[in-house]
C-alpha cells in the first residue's frame, strides 16, 4: 500500500531534484529514501523520476503523480488540523512566511507578546519575497504568510490587520527636510533610492507616488531597508521607508530626517494570507490580535 511517507519523500526529491539533499531534508539516509521511492514506483508501475549519477528529472507522468501527491498531503494536513481544531489557539505548530520589509520590524515586537500570552506556541518563520510565499501557501508548505497589499493572491484569503504610510528619509539640512510633509512632486528633486526589482515595497512606493520606475535607484540594487538607510547616511541619496521601520532605522540616528509622504493613504496594507479551506483559523486570529497589539 502506498504510504504518505513515500509521497513526502517523492515531493522532497521533486523540490530539490537531488536524492542526497532530499534525504537530508527528510532526516533519513539516502539509501532509505531511494528504497522507499523505488517501492513507490513499483507499486504504481511507472517511473516518477529519471536519474543517473549527474541529475534527476521528473517524468511527464511523474509530474501528474506528484501533483496528485501534493493534493493528498495537503488534505492529510487538513485532517490533522481538524483533529486539533478543538485545542486552544497556537497549541499546534504554525508556519508563517514574512516578507523582508516586514519581518525585521514586526517580529521583534511580536515574539515577546507571543511568549507572554502563548508560551507553548511553536511558530516557524520563513522569510521570503511575496511571490515565493504565495506559492508556498498555495502548495500547503506553510500555513500562512504576512504580505504587504495589494499583491496578487488569487485563490487565497487576505486578512488585513494593519495600514501604514511611507516616510521620506534624508540627511538633515537637505532640501525639504525641515517640512512635516513632502509630496511626490517634491521627491523628484531628490536622488531617490529604492529596493531592487522583485520587492513589492518598491512597487507600492512607486504607486503611492505615481512615479515611473526609471525615476528611482540610479543603478543601485539594495535588498534591504537597512542597506538603503546606510546609503542615505553615506550621502548617496534619499529613500522611502514604511512607518513600522521608522523607529528602528531612523529615530536613533540624529543626522537623519523622516518626513511623512503627503499622498493618499494608506500607502500599504498588511495582511495574513491563508487558503480558503484552512482549518486552524483560530491560531491565525490569535496572531493577528498579537500583531495589532505589537504595532
Amino acid at each position: 500500500m502506498i504510504s504518505t511517507k513515500q509521497l513526502y519523500y517523492a515531493l522532497a526529491v521533486e523540490k530539490t531534484l537531488h536524492f542526497k539533499k532530499a534525504a537530508e531534508n527528510c532526516n533519513i539516509s539516502q539509501s532509505a529514501l531511494s528504497t522507499a521511492l523505488s517501492e513507490l514506483e513499483k507499486q504504481l508501475g511507472l517511473l516518477i523520476f529519471e536519474r543517473d549519477n549527474k541529475k534527476v528529472l521528473v517524468t511527464p507522468l511523474g509530474k501528474e503523480i506528484l501533483d496528485k501527491a501534493r493534493s493528498i498531503i495537503l488534505q492529510v494536513g487538513e485532517l490533522e488540523q481538524l483533529a486539533n481544531e478543538g485545542q486552544s489557539p497556537l497549541s499546534y505548530p504554525v508556519s508563517v512566511g514574512v516578507i523582508p520589509t516586514i519581518a525585521p520590524y514586526l517580529l521583534p515586537k511580536l515574539f515577546p507578546a507571543l511568549a507572554q500570552h502563548y508560551p507553548q506556541a511553536q511558530l516557524n518563520i520563513v522569510e521570503e519575497q511575496s511571490h515565493v510565499l504565495v506559492d508556498l501557501v498555495k502548495r500547503g508548505e506553510i500555513d500562512s504568510a504576512i504580505l504587504a497589499m495589494p499583491f496578487p493572491c488569487d485563490g487565497l484569503l487576505a486578512l488585513e490587520f494593519w495600514q501604514e504610510d511611507f516616510y521620506w528619509v534624508a540627511l538633515k539640512g537637505e532640501r525639504h527636510t525641515n517640512q512635516k510633509e513632502i509630496t511626490s512632486n517634491e521627491l523628484t528633486h531628490s536622488r531617490l533610492m529604492l529596493l531592487k526589482e522583485g520587492h513589492c515595497l518598491k512597487d507600492h512606493i512607486l504607486a503611492a507616488c505615481k512615479l515611473p520606475e526609471q525615476t528611482a535607484n540610479h543603478g543601485f540594487g539594495a535588498t534591504s531597508l537597512n542597506t538603503l538607510v546606510q546609503m542615505v547616511l553615506g550621502k548617496m541619496g534619499t529613500t522611502l521607508i514604511p512607518k513600522m521601520a521608522l523607529e528602528q532605522l531612523t529615530l536613533q540616528n540624529k543626522t537623519l530626517s523622516a518626513v511623512h509622504l503627503n499622498e493618499p493613504s494608506p500607502h500599504r496594507r498588511i495582511a495574513f494570507i491563508i487558503r480558503p479551506n484552512y482549518t486552524r483559523i483560530s491560531s491565525i486570529q490569535a496572531l493577528i490580535k498579537l500583531c495589532k497589539g505589537a504595532l
